[in-house]
């Protein structure tokens, strides 16, 4: 139950505020909006406020803001003045009307980042950068664990070199040339001496992908991290500091995934969504303000891509208009929506499928 209201929560709070950037850049450039759904589908409930009709329909995975003139095809309304309609509008409104959803969901992340490093402050690493000589982590099956080497030793010499901070650790392993090394460590306030034999291995990134081969031991810094209150401006500065990371990692990651450098089985759906979401939310309030963050960015990223149907779909299309001064053939249009259609209905059966199958081999 925790699972799927935290599910419920996370998503229908992401497509309201996205539907709401698409809302309200139409109420700005006086467009009228005809109905305003969280979901797709047959409605299961709906009233309406004014001009606008308020709906919560049957499938929740996504939500739409009809306005009025949007389809070419669509019967003309007597009632409405023609410059009301969406396609009456100039080409930079109908564009900046398409981009206020994305936008959103960015601007989004920023005040939860926001919020939670004002609350939290901003963790910062207190040791000074390379300062500490304390082990951290080691390695399962590394040559550290395999000679003895544990969490909490600190590293004050190898050989006859004095260590005084951790690049010195780093540089003296990577130029062993293979050769062992005594490590001199303070353990339990006892100075003890221990033979490690570096060997070659991999330095990846965070798409696993290989960016050197060295010598290495497997052993990690211990981290000294703080959260450190940083007021109004710099909680401000953090948040945005934050979404700009993962839109970076975000664009990356979708790179990534074209080059097959991550496996598009790490690809997931709404059922990895909400157990991310169950999980996050068990583990308390930051976390689950950190994860809405960050599949904000996913959504703001992903509507923005040049698919017809989504949102950068549409861009592409307005921006094509913006260049012949006039816009793409409708024929040419309906063609491309329905790839896109095709396009969108194979990812989600394949993001569904890995799901599954993450599910029975978990």
């Amino acid at each position: 139950m925790n699972t799927l209201v935290s599910f419920v929560v996370v998503l229908g709070v992401l497509i309201f505020v996205h539907e709401l950037g698409h809302f309200l850049a139409a109420k700005l450039f006086r467009v009228k909006v005809l109905k305003f759904s969280l979901g797709f589908g047959p409605k299961v409930v709906g009233k309406v406020i004014g001009e606008t009709e308020y709906l919560l329909s049957i499938f929740p995975l996504g939500g739409y803001v009809k306005m009025y003139g949007e389809n070419p095809d669509e019967p003309e309304d007597s009632g409405v003045e023609t410059d009301r309609s969406f396609a009456s509008k100039p080409v930079w409104n109908r564009f900046f009307i398409i981009l206020a959803g994305p936008l959103f969901n960015l601007l989004f992340s920023v005040l939860l980042f926001f919020i939670i490093f004002l609350f939290m402050g901003v963790p910062q690493n207190m040791d000074k950068g390379l300062q500490s000589t304390t082990i951290g982590s080691v390695g399962v099956g590394s040559p550290a664990e395999r000679a003895g080497l544990k969490p909490g030793d600190v590293i004050i010499g190898i050989g006859d070199k004095v260590v005084n901070e951790w690049n010195d650790v780093l540089s003296t392993v990577k130029d062993s040339g293979g050769k062992e090394l005594l490590f001199i460590v303070m353990r339990d306030q006892q100075k003890t001496t221990i033979a490690v034999i570096p060997a070659v291995d991999s330095v990846k990134n965070i798409f696993g992908e290989e960016v050197e081969q060295r010598f290495m031991i497997g052993i990690v810094k211990e981290e000294l991290i703080e959260n450190v209150p940083v007021g109004f401006f710099g909680a401000l500065r953090a948040g945005f500091a934050q979404t700009w990371m993962f839109i970076y990692l975000t664009f990356m990651g979708i790179v990534k995934i074209l080059q097959r450098v991550v496996p598009a089985s790490e690809l997931g759906g709404p059922i990895l969504i909400a157990q991310l979401a169950g999980e996050q939310a068990r583990a308390g309030w930051l976390n689950f303000l950190h994860f809405m963050g960050l599949l904000s960015v996913n959504l703001g990223i992903l509507n923005l891509l040049p698919i017809p149907v989504l949102d950068g779909g549409h861009l592409v299309f307005l921006s094509i208009e913006a260049i012949r001064r006039k816009p793409m053939n409708e024929k040419a249009q309906i063609v491309a929506q329905q790839v896109g259609i095709a396009l969108l209905g194979t990812l989600m059966i394949f993001v569904f499928y890995n799901d599954i199958i993450r599910m029975f081999t978990r």
